[in-house]
């Protein structure tokens, strides 16, 4: 299953989170194959100069960590469902990790309906990370952070995913999330029933939620790399039925249109943005 993931069109997507990386000062993200389920590792430094900026749906559970010398914290966030405006502190360093889309790490004391749309204490859940948690908030160093929670997780399960489930993920991803319940109980034998209960119990989302959040990270990927997109063509390729109906569901999503979000993306030179390491 791990090689399936790591060929998936959404690997490469490395579930974005653009405005993120907009309005921060510095922006740095790491890809570390060592754990098969992190799609990256992350780290930036909020601006504050501009608004609050807006999480959109990207199918992901991320921990992240808020790197304050006075008033650390960590916390465990679910995707959005839709677009969503995420506080953070003028000049405070966060760091992050990125799990694949639909994976919920299974260390984790909480459900997985319960981290959907949320934002929760880490130490809450897992209150015997707290030397992990302290040695990443004190660490500086954004290479060493990436070290200290790799190896962390080395030691973990990061799915709670059956086969079945599993299988659903990889195959939404393949489609870019184009893809009809009708088609999934094809494509993997099981009833709709069967497959919206064990989906939703297993992901906190249910199979049409999970489609949209790949759909939206699979259009702000398409446009981020490819400058003279053509929207049409976009929306009929992830499944729209027209263009007006992408239009709608990309503002609902992503909080602009295509067009004012390709805009800002080329003005920012978003992908120059990006440090990788």
């Amino acid at each position: 299953m791990t090689g399936l993931l790591r060929a998936l069109p959404v690997s490469g997507i490395r579930s974005k989170q653009p405005w993120f990386v907009m309005s921060a000062a510095k922006y740095s993200t790491h890809i570390n194959s060592a754990n098969p389920f992190v799609s990256h590792y992350y780290s930036f430094e909020a601006d504050g100069h501009h608004q609050h900026p807006i999480a959109i749906p990207d199918g992901c559970v991320d921990l992240l960590f808020d790197c304050d010398q006075n008033e650390p914290i960590a916390q465990v966030c679910g995707t959005a469902l839709q677009a969503k405006e995420i506080q953070f502190e003028r000049g405070h360093r966060y760091f992050g990790v990125r799990f694949l889309p639909g994976y919920i790490p299974d260390f984790l004391d909480v459900s997985a309906k319960e981290i959907i749309d949320n934002q929760i204490d880490f130490l809450d859940i897992m209150p015997r990370a707290k030397p992990i948690f302290e040695q990443v908030v004190e660490q500086t160093d954004f290479a060493k952070q990436v070290a200290i929670v790799s190896q962390f997780l080395h030691a973990k399960s990061a799915s709670r995913l059956s086969p079945l489930t599993r299988q659903l993920v990889g195959k939404i991803c393949q489609q870019q999330g184009n893809i009809q319940i009708q088609q999934l109980e094809r494509y993997s034998g099981y009833c709709s029933r069967t497959i919206q209960r064990q989906f939703l119990a297993e992901t906190g989302q249910t199979p049409k939620a999970f489609c949209r959040a790949i759909r939206c990270q699979s259009a702000v990927y398409n446009i981020n790399h490819s400058p003279q997109l053509a929207f049409s063509d976009l929306a009929s390729e992830l499944g729209f039925s027209d263009q007006s109906h992408f239009l709608r569901e990309f503002k609902k999503l992503v909080s602009t249109t295509p067009l004012e979000y390709q805009h800002r993306v080329q003005h920012k030179t978003y992908l120059e943005r990006i440090h990788c390491y």
